[in-house]
């Protein structure tokens, strides 16, 4: 018997939504929801319904395989999409690095990184490794 799944609003960031289809859960991005409710309605919620019923339906199988898809097409008459095209720049966020040609915006996940000393970042134009214009960075 399916159940209904429950609703999380609590993803940060440009992830639309997202299915844990093992707890049969559904989070959603509640800044874009609220920028795009249409969207969400008729793309994204759909998508991650399909993930749940997929694994439901066909236990595990690929994200985005062939059942996934079946379903996106038969159950709610949508193309398989397996990105979102939203405007994300509400949710965007953006630390800025310096090299030898100007700034450089690194998000957030890749500043990160930086400042956990987990890797270093080169320019792709002139070759430098990019340095924070944050001073508690490395």
């Amino acid at each position: 018997m399916l159940m209904r799944p429950t609703l999380r609003f609590d993803i940060r960031g440009k992830t639309a939504g997202m299915a844990y289809f093992e707890l049969n859960l559904i989070r959603l991005n509640p800044t874009l929801l609220e920028q795009n409710p249409d969207n969400f309605f008729t793309e994204v919620i759909p998508h991650e319904l399909c993930h749940l019923l997929a694994y439901k339906l066909y236990g595990r199988v690929k994200p985005h395989g062939s059942e996934w898809q079946q379903l996106m097409r038969r159950v709610f008459g949508l193309s398989p999409r397996t990105t979102h095209n939203l405007d994300t720049s509400a949710v965007s966020r953006s630390i800025n690095y310096r090299c030898g040609c100007g700034e450089v915006a690194l998000s957030v996940r890749r500043h990160n990184k930086v400042v956990r000393n987990q890797t270093r970042y080169l320019c792709r134009k002139c070759g430098e490794y990019l340095k924070s214009t944050v001073t508690d960075a490395a």
